[in-house]
């Protein structure tokens, strides 16, 4: 159940240094409206609105935008968009495979967009199913390493439904069927163990290695889909050598 995740690390290190704060703002409101159009707007009764509320408050997104948004969602005011989830996919530099995933108002805006970005960024668009085969949505929640060992992680969820416990620089992360992320999570909190993120995320079971050089170019192409409202999380199969995860953490 044991594993290290480097790619998780750079991710962690590469969100942390250069959110865009305007479009990450954004984001997470779009995935409040959402999640309260789908469940209710009450949090205490809908798991998955709270969990966004908090990433929201996480992120200092002011309150106010998140009141507007949660009533939004739930029909309490006027003016809520159409939000389609749409799920694009294609290949980056190195054959890397890539899950491109929208929250948009506007389909053909939205495949404009990512097309222009790909094709822009040696990525190239592929059909419906050509990636997707490699890839499996997981749930993942990451906790604090400090203080912690994977031990004291195990013993707290090995009979909650986790399925990998990974070391990730400055955190653990649990892996588990995104049916029972909720179940692994309060099995977490009940051990006093503070859950700092829980999501649902995709994981690849065929991975692209990728050096230094092709792996800037990835995130190049990443940074560039990402410039889009209409993306909400784009999802790879890279796999960084040592060296490639060292020489990225510096920058």
């Amino acid at each position: 159940m044991s594993g290290h995740s480097k790619w998780a690390t750079t991710k962690h290190k590469k969100a942390a240094n250069d959110a865009k704060r305007g479009k990450e703002f954004a984001k997470l409101i779009k995935n409040i409206e959402v999640a309260a159009r789908t469940g209710g707007g009450d949090p205490a009764a809908n798991p998955t609105l709270d969990d966004m509320i908090k990433k929201a408050k996480k992120a200092s997104v002011p309150n106010d935008n998140i009141e507007r948004a949660r009533k939004r969602g739930s029909g309490e005011e006027a003016g809520g968009a159409d939000w389609q989830t749409i799920m694009y996919e294609g290949y980056g530099p190195n054959g890397v495979g890539m899950l491109i995933e929208c929250l948009t108002d506007n389909r053909n805006r939205a495949a404009t967009e990512v097309r222009t970005a790909m094709t822009k960024n040696g990525g190239n668009m592929a059909d419906s199913g050509a990636v997707s085969y490699m890839f499996h949505r997981k749930g993942v929640a990451q906790v604090p390493a400090a203080g912690l060992s994977e031990d004291d992680i195990l013993m707290a969820v090995l009979d909650a439904g986790a399925e990998e416990v990974n070391e990730s620089g400055e955190f653990f992360e649990i892996v588990s069927a995104p049916e029972d992320l909720s179940t692994v999570r309060a099995a977490l909190e009940e051990a006093g163990i503070k859950v700092e993120d829980a999501d649902q995320d995709f994981r690849a079971d065929v991975v692209a290695p990728c050096e230094e050089a092709d792996a800037r170019k990835v995130l190049r192409l990443i940074d560039a889909l990402e410039d889009s409202d209409d993306v909400q999380n784009v999802y790879t199969n890279m796999e960084l050598s040592d060296a490639a995860a060292a020489a990225l953490a510096e920058d």
